[in-house]
């Protein structure tokens, strides 16, 4: 299982501790990932993500998860949710 946000794409980064004498050694930064069920309201159903505590500020803050994909770029977004996105256009065409 990859350490990548599904809806921001965000990853591990480097970066090095620094110890008090000034000496650096690398590290990684890992992204803050929680498994969650997300709820789409046009499906009528849940969907399992990984996703950052940062992106899951911004799904609350668009308005949910329908409105967060509308509006998200395509490639940032992992495999499961551009299928997400895709069955949402499906659904708001055939509505």
């Amino acid at each position: 299982m990859s350490r990548r946000c599904e809806l921001t794409g965000k990853g591990p980064i480097t970066g090095n501790n620094v110890s008090h004498a000034n000496n650096k050694t690398k590290r990684r930064f890992l992204p803050n990932l929680q498994d969650v069920s997300l709820m789409s309201e046009a499906l009528g159903r849940s969907f399992k993500l990984r996703v950052s505590s940062a992106a899951l500020r911004s799904v609350d803050h668009r308005g949910g998860l329908d409105a967060y994909l509308a509006k998200a770029k395509d490639d940032e977004l992992s495999s499961n949710a551009l299928k997400i996105k895709r069955d949402l256009a499906k659904a708001a065409t055939a509505a």
